[in-house]
């Protein structure tokens, strides 16, 4: 132990009072090499500091070149960490679409393009939020004007259908929709925002093909 404590404190002081190009004698706290001109390390400081503790540690130095590359391996590790939790953030977030039944296109540019314009899918039976009801067939201009205002208010996966297409609903109605869920949990889930944008009359109903 003694002995490896000797060698320690032998290679801090050729660290520091001596050159590192050409191995001439430090002189106090001389800036420069008075043998080859080469600049010194620094003896105060944070990278001194680091330097003593590294050799009391392992021994032996590299270099004050080494807290570079690895200052850049520190940052490198911690963008690799961020984009891992940001990864799994969107993993859970598709997670969460798809147990509340959501449609996982409602997150998709395309139908953000078309919302407000959406047809029911042909052949899918599910649930969905009815933000409001007008009698056929006068009401089908009055219901795509009211399903571009919903999804000018930021209502998801907006469009409107005829009810006598659907046995589930009231024939003889154009309905204004929002979602298209596979549950009735999924569409309760939804209902809450669309009362608050305005549709106060907004309720669920199964929409059976």
């Amino acid at each position: 132990m003694a002995t490896e404590l000797t060698h320690r404190q032998t290679a801090l002081l050729a660290t520091e009072r001596t050159c590192p190009r050409c191995g001439a004698f430090r002189r106090g706290a001389a800036e420069y090499c008075v043998e080859c001109g080469l600049r010194l390390p620094e003896l105060r400081g944070t990278i001194p500091s680091l330097r003593r503790r590294w050799v009391r540690r392992i021994g032996w130095y590299p270099g004050d070149w080494i807290w570079a590359p690895l200052l850049a391996l520190v940052l490198a590790a911690a963008g690799t960490a961020a984009a891992i939790v940001v990864t799994h953030h969107r993993a859970r977030g598709q997670s969460t679409l798809v147990a509340t039944g959501a449609t996982p296109a409602a997150a998709t540019g395309a139908a953000s393009t078309r919302n407000g314009h959406l047809t029911w899918p042909a052949g899918r039976t599910g649930w969905t939020v009815i933000l409001v009801s007008y009698p056929s067939p006068k009401g089908r201009k009055t219901a795509l004007a009211t399903a571009v205002r919903a999804a000018r208010a930021k209502l998801t996966q907006v469009g409107t259908l005829a009810s006598g297409s659907y046995p589930s609903l009231n024939p003889g109605y154009n309905v204004v929709f929002s979602g298209i869920f596979a549950t009735a949990a999924g569409a309760e889930a939804a209902l809450g925002r669309a009362r608050q944008a305005g549709f106060g009359g907004a309720h669920t109903a199964r929409v059976a093909a």
